[in-house]
């Protein structure tokens, strides 16, 4: 009979001494899982392997480091959630992006995406979100921009429930008042 070892176990044994097979267990048990959640937030299936693979790797190099007393499966959410962001805000899926936008439309004037995203990215949203203190602008990303329930970005952060839609509520009215 085979014995399972907790995830943390695993991840010790990763970290310690490259335990290859603690590895492949680890990923047989959650790679499905990232695989489908971020599938679930973009359309791009090779872009979704590959940040699947680099949050991997990133666990297999020992670049990303885990905490004993965080869920396992919100860590690697974390890091794939963040490393899927990177990669669609990169010059590689922003190019690609245009590309596609280009062969859509043949004039030279910018879309109303892509207005859109410039003032996102330069006009007084992006200013108020700066503005935010970090515990505030955390939830937001966990809950908003990641797509996690209260429940998971309590997880995520390590923060009672109550906390993150507090923080939460917190956060859509500092925003409120700076963008009027």
């Amino acid at each position: 009979m085979r014995e399972t070892k907790s995830d943390g176990d695993l991840l010790r044994a990763i970290a310690a001494d490259g335990d290859r097979r603690a590895f492949e267990e680890l990923y047989r048990r959650y790679a499905p899982w990232l695989l489908a959640r971020l599938r679930g937030r973009c359309a791009d299936a090779a872009l979704v392997d590959d940040v699947v693979q680099e949050t991997f790797l990133a666990v297999w190099r020992g670049t990303a480091r885990y905490r004993e007393e965080v869920d396992v499966a919100g860590w690697l959410w974390r890091i794939g959630s963040r490393r899927l962001i990177d990669a669609l805000r990169g010059d590689g899926a922003r190019g690609r992006l245009r590309q596609a936008l280009s062969r859509l439309r043949h004039r030279d004037e910018a879309s109303a995406e892509e207005r859109v995203l410039a003032g996102v990215e330069h006009g007084d949203l992006a200013g108020a979100l700066v503005r935010l203190s970090p515990e505030l602008r955390a939830v937001l990303q966990a809950t908003v921009i990641d797509g996690l329930t209260t429940r998971e970005a309590a997880v995520l952060l390590g923060i009672p429930p109550g906390t993150v839609k507090t923080r939460a509520m917190r956060a859509r009215k500092q925003l409120r008042e700076a963008l009027t």
